[in-house]
Formats: structure tokens, C-alpha cells, sequence
């Protein structure tokens, strides 16, 4: 809207340190789901999804948001889409996509509701995502329960690691 874009400061600073966990006031909402994609998403809560990953609300204003993700070794991320453009920057650590392997400094560029999937790899991996929206979804795609089983079954496996990841890849500090 180019009326609350009109009166956002023209000039703003952020700091690492003042990042909000998602949970608290993040930009993301989920979108409903079918029961398959409920279920599976449940069982990676139960099953403890969300020790592997630290995700934080670096900025917000109308039209845009700032996020730091860091995804520890072996995180499950569904195949999923937004319903925002976004831009992903990896700070450190490395992630796979498909046949292709990203580090440090490489990135990519999802348009609305592209769905996609990403594997992080054996440091796991940070990455800030530049949104077009400061309020968009999260829609959870995979419809095949097999999927969800085989992505329980890796978080399972990866997630015996994950008290030992500690610190990030960059050992930058956010939130």
C-alpha cells in the first residue's frame, strides 16, 4: 500500500541484538492445510522441529521484511511456498537445492508461492531472506504421507546432533 509506505521513516537503523523470535511477532502466518500436511507437520513438532532451527524478525515495515534464518545440519524443510517475492542470501554454512550446492555468499530468488525445499548441510546453514511483504504464508505442499515419513525419519536422524550445534556458522549473535 503506498500510503503506509508513504509514512514509514524514510532512514531507520536495526540491530542484531533487538531480532525477535518468530513466535513472538514474526511475519509469517501458516496457511491452512490439508490433513495430510497437518499431520505431517505435527509429528516434526512433536518430534522436536523446532530445536534444529532458530529464525528471527531482523525488520519489518509496509512492503518488506528482513529475516535471519539459521537451520541446523540435516533441518527438515518441507517442500513449502510464500505468498511474498523473496531474495535468500547465505551468510554462512552451505544448503542443498535440488542437484545444486550453495555456500557462503550465494543465493537465490523465489517468486510468489514457487514452492520450494532445501536441504542445510553438515554446519548447517544461515540465511537472510529479503521479503516484498512484512505479513505473508507459509503453505505446507507435500500431499504424499510417505514424504513426511521419510522427512521424520531425517530429522530423527539429524537431530541427535543438534545440541552439539551450538553456535552458527558465522558465530554472529542475532536476537
Amino acid at each position: 500500500d503506498t500510503g503506509q509506505r508513504a509514512s514509514a521513516p524514510p532512514f531507520e537503523l536495526f540491530r542484531a541484538r533487538d531480532a525477535v523470535d518468530y513466535a513472538e511477532s514474526g511475519p509469517m502466518h501458516l496457511a491452512p492445510m490439508g490433513t495430510v500436511e497437518q499431520h505431517g507437520m505435527a509429528a516434526l513438532g512433536q518430534a522436536g522441529m523446532n530445536d534444529g532451527s532458530t529464525v528471527k524478525l531482523l525488520y519489518k515495515r509496509p512492503g518488506m521484511s528482513l529475516t535471519y534464518v539459521w537451520f541446523k545440519s540435516g533441518f527438515p524443510l518441507p517442500l513449502h511456498s510464500h505468498s511474498a517475492d523473496c531474495l535468500y542470501f547465505i551468510v554462512a554454512g552451505s544448503l542443498k537445492m535440488g542437484t545444486e550446492e550453495l555456500g557462503p555468499g550465494d543465493g537465490f530468488f523465489l517468486g510468489t508461492d514457487v514452492p520450494y525445499a532445501y536441504v542445510p548441510g553438515a554446519d548447517g546453514v544461515e540465511v537472510l531472506e529479503f521479503r516484498t511483504s512484512d505479513h505473508y504464508d507459509f503453505k505446507a505442499l507435500a500431499k504424499n504421507p510417505d514424504y513426511w515419513e521419510k522427512a521424520l525419519a531425517g530429522m530423527m536422524a539429524a537431530s541427535v546432533r543438534w545440541p552439539g550445534e551450538t553456535v552458527p556458522p558465522s558465530g554472529i549473535k542475532v536476537g
